[in-house]
């Protein structure tokens, strides 16, 4: 693994100069996961609650969060986001919502982050809209399953099935 790159020679922490690097198509996809009550989901999918679609206020949420990740995290450069697509797909056997989110830019830089940020941003409202009837939810699980473009090319986690 090579240095952390956030910081300079001194050891202080700074932005990264990416200003030399060429524009690549990147994509990032990330994913996790809310665990809640059997009512609780049961709730969400029949459109009961009270606050109204907790899932399409979740994936505007999330979206909202992907493009101001750079005000959130303080070394983020601010990209020029050109895809976000969000799914949160009701576990009924897990008594969860997966969310998965993918986010894409030309530019010369990843989009790792605003994927992580907008799968986060996303659990979190589903846990705001639904904590009145279950403040047992857990949030867990969030990683980066896959990142390309960029001088680095393609990263993809590996499955438990590939070793």
């Amino acid at each position: 693994m090579s240095g952390l790159t956030h910081f300079n020679q001194q050891g202080e922490a700074h932005m990264v100069d990416v200003g030399d690097k060429p524009a690549t198509h990147r994509v990032a996809i990330a994913t996790g996961r809310i665990t809640m009550q059997a009512d609780t989901l049961a709730l969400i999918r029949q459109g009961g609650h009270k606050k109204g679609d907790v899932l399409g206020i979740a994936r505007v949420a999330g979206i909202m969060a992907a493009k101001k990740t750079s005000e959130l995290i303080p070394l983020c450069h601010p990209l020029a986001l050109s895809h976000i697509s969000i799914d949160l797909v009701p576990e009924t056997d897990l008594h969860s919502v997966l969310c998965t989110v993918r986010v894409e830019t030309t530019g010369q830089t990843g989009v790792e982050m605003e994927a992580l940020t907008a799968v986060q941003i996303s659990l979190l409202t589903i846990y705001d809209m639904c904590k009145a009837v279950d403040r047992g939810m857990t949030i867990d699980q969030i990683q980066l399953v896959e990142k390309s473009g960029g001088k680095s090319g393609l990263w993809q986690r590996k499955t438990d099935a590939q070793g």
